[in-house]
């Protein structure tokens, strides 16, 4: 024990050599696939240096990391410095969905796609403000743990474990998805193996240390993440704008965008139906659907328990509340370069794709197509046959690619602009690499929720209070491979609704655990009959709206903008239904194709916002059920006003 701490104690004290001779040693090493590359070296050699070596990298800190301490492997031991798990928690958020997808987005959506930018980093101002230190303060391993104390019994537990795998799980699938796609596209695997090849990673970083080596990876992949989403807008500013700081040079790129629209529509390459112009408000989603959506992941990021669990591992409350702003800073550098992403990529789109004859398609595209990934005129580009014989059957066809023509997986859209833009294949190696550094990352820290509440919450202290801590660590590992593997299997029959399903997370939490949160910890005379109220009300009442509008809509639902939907062909959408149905419809980015263009429900508003309709019933029920019974004990509101309070010793002591 003695050894360990002195080790911990040195590995602390040099945190900023060990991460920058580790930083310096990456861009070594992306600067060798640099110089093998113009060496001859061939390209799928280098995707597969790039993957197994990162890979490698964070399996070894997560087998260096290994413990067989509850506190380490629960909290980290409450050690982590603020600036570095603010590092671990931007890695955390970045996931799959944010590093690949959220510039996607933005190419789909322009204007209304800053929705979910605003909504994702603004939660983290709730976070520092109304939960994160207080849950410090209280000193809990897991969210259900605050929950079962301050409502008093296993039930409010229990409710609450139900909540976090809801809203985790689907996220995990996610995130096992990403790694998924990123893999068969760069070791030319099957999906299906990719998959798992994914899978084994996300073990070795978890597994063995918990949160201790999820915390050390994650700061790891934050490295690698947030240089490879910065080096090719970088290098397309300098080229372009002759301005190596992309978000400086945003404002001429989308200029140049509006300006190639116009000719697009001039040369007849896109017609007014299926050109959304990029800076143009309220084309996806109404006003009110564009503050819902904002509101909705705000306050989901301050409820979903894999990022509450980060600001346990802190030194003291104060940190917590530090950590939360280096959180913001360290997430700001990628949202604040995600628009700008989204225009390069879309600029070079409108540049090297659209106009260019049909028998002239690049190689790079045959490689995404053959995943479905990729279409050109209906069908996917596996072939150069394959594409000239689509094109031709369309009458009047011009024989070159036009706006209406082209369909992308607007998850492609990151991993694909430097093949698009003609930059060295080694950029988009790295682009890969950050890719798949940011999904490994949230999945780690998913899987650590789940497995940890699972065996904490329920097996430690629901069955077996008594059970020993080498048998508590035994089970949580269990745990977590079966989760995980559940997960893997779930990612590999590709649901459709998977991307959907991550948006309705944040709804799902914010419905379930924020009343009971904010009203635990700012309202002394909450009760615990007003809490289980308020978490079934709320999180039921959620997920009602969000299963009947997504899959019984003829119970009075609207879809959003149908008559001005179109497929990829360019024909008009008749039965919605049927194409959000077809295969790969869910991940393209024309019509309604998109799963964050979603429907709208009775109240006008769309399902991924559902958060909106059960927040306000849960904080209702717990108000109204509180009043009506006895108030809690003079202990426990004494107890509430400590974890209000920023020093003083940790509410809850816990035996390691």
């Amino acid at each position: 024990m003695a050894t360990q701490t002195s080790n911990d104690g040195s590995f602390l004290q040099n945190l900023g050599k060990i991460y920058g001779l580790y930083t310096g040693g990456f861009l070594a090493f992306v600067v060798l696939l640099a110089i093998l590359e113009q060496m001859g070296v061939p390209n799928r050699v280098l995707g597969y240096l790039f993957v197994f070596f990162t890979i490698a990298v964070y399996a070894i800190i997560g087998v260096l990391s290994r413990t067989a301490q509850v506190s380490e492997y629960y909290v980290a031991g409450r050690k982590v410095p603020a600036l570095y798990n603010g590092m671990a928690t931007g890695a955390d958020w970045m996931s799959a969905a944010s590093f690949v997808g959220m510039a996607g987005t933005l190419f789909l959506l322009g204007y209304d796609g800053l929705a979910w930018v605003l909504g994702w980093t603004g939660g983290y101002v709730l976070v520092s403000v109304l939960v994160g230190p207080y849950l410090r303060k209280f000193g809990a391993y897991t969210v259900p743990d605050f929950m079962s104390f301050r409502f008093g019994g296993n039930f409010a537990r229990f409710l609450a474990v139900i909540v976090l795998v809801c809203c985790s799980f689907t996220y995990v699938t996610a995130q096992i998805f990403g790694t998924g796609i990123i893999a068969s596209r760069f070791l030319g695997m099957q999906f299906e193996v990719a998959v798992f090849v994914g899978l084994a990673g996300i073990l070795l970083c978890s597994m063995l240390g918990g949160m201790r080596a999820v915390t050390w990876t994650q700061i790891a992949q934050y490295i690698v993440l947030i240089v490879a989403y910065l080096t090719p807008i970088i290098i397309l500013s300098t080229k372009k704008y002759g301005i190596p700081i992309p978000e400086l040079t945003y404002g001429q790129a989308i200029a140049d965008i509006t300006a190639r629209e116009q000719q697009l529509l001039k040369d007849g390459l896109a017609t007014a139906a299926n050109l959304k112009p990029h800076i143009q408000p309220w084309l996806n989603y109404t006003q009110l659907n564009f503050f819902a959506i904002i509101l909705c992941m705000m306050v989901g990021t301050a409820s979903l328990p894999h990022i509450l669990m980060r600001y346990f591992t802190t030194p003291s409350v104060r940190e917590a509340r530090q950590s939360v702003a280096w959180s913001l800073f360290f997430i700001f550098l990628l949202y604040f370069s995600a628009p700008a992403y989204a225009a390069f990529s879309k600029l070079e789109v409108y540049t090297n794709i659209i106009g260019r004859s049909v028998t002239d398609i690049r190689p790079w595209m045959f490689t995404w197509g053959e995943l479905g990934l990729i279409q050109v005129c209906g069908k996917n580009a596996a072939t150069l046959d394959a594409i000239v014989a689509a094109c031709k059957a369309i009458a009047g066809h011009p024989g070159v690619v036009r706006l209406q023509d082209f369909a992308i997986n607007t998850d492609v859209i990151v991993l694909s602009t430097p093949e698009i833009a003609g930059l060295p294949y080694v950029v988009s190696g790295l682009v890969a690499a950050g890719g798949l550094a940011a999904a490994l990352s949230t999945a780690d820290g998913l899987l650590l929720a789940i497995a940890n509440a699972l065996s904490h919450d329920i097996y430690y202290k629901m069955i077996d209070p008594n059970a020993p801590t080498v048998k508590r660590l035994t089970v949580a590992r269990i745990l977590l491979v079966v989760v995980a593997v559940a997960a893997a299997a779930t990612a590999a029959t590709r649901p459709a609704d998977i991307l959907a399903m991550v948006g309705w997370a944040f709804s799902l939490a914010m419905a379930g655990n924020f009343p009971a949160l904010v009203m635990g910890i700012w309202w002394k005379r909450a009760t615990t009959a007003g809490a289980i109220a308020g978490i079934i009300g709320g999180f039921g009442i959620a997920i009602l709206y969000l299963v009947v509008t997504r899959y019984f809509p003829g119970f009075g639902v609207a879809y959003l903008g149908m008559s001005s939907l179109t497929t990829p062909t360019g024909a008009p959408l008749v039965d919605l239904a049927k194409a959000m149905a077809a295969p790969n419809a869910m991940d393209t980015f024309v019509g309604a194709a998109h799963p964050l263009a979603s429907k709208v429900g009775w109240f006008g508003i769309t399902n991924i916002a559902a958060g909106l309709i059960g927040m306000p019933v849960g904080f209702a029920l717990i108000y109204i059920v509180s009043l009506m019974g006895k108030e809690p004990s003079k202990e426990m509101q004494a107890f509430i006003d400590e974890i209000r309070k920023p020093r003083g010793r940790t509410v809850l002591q816990e035996k390691d």
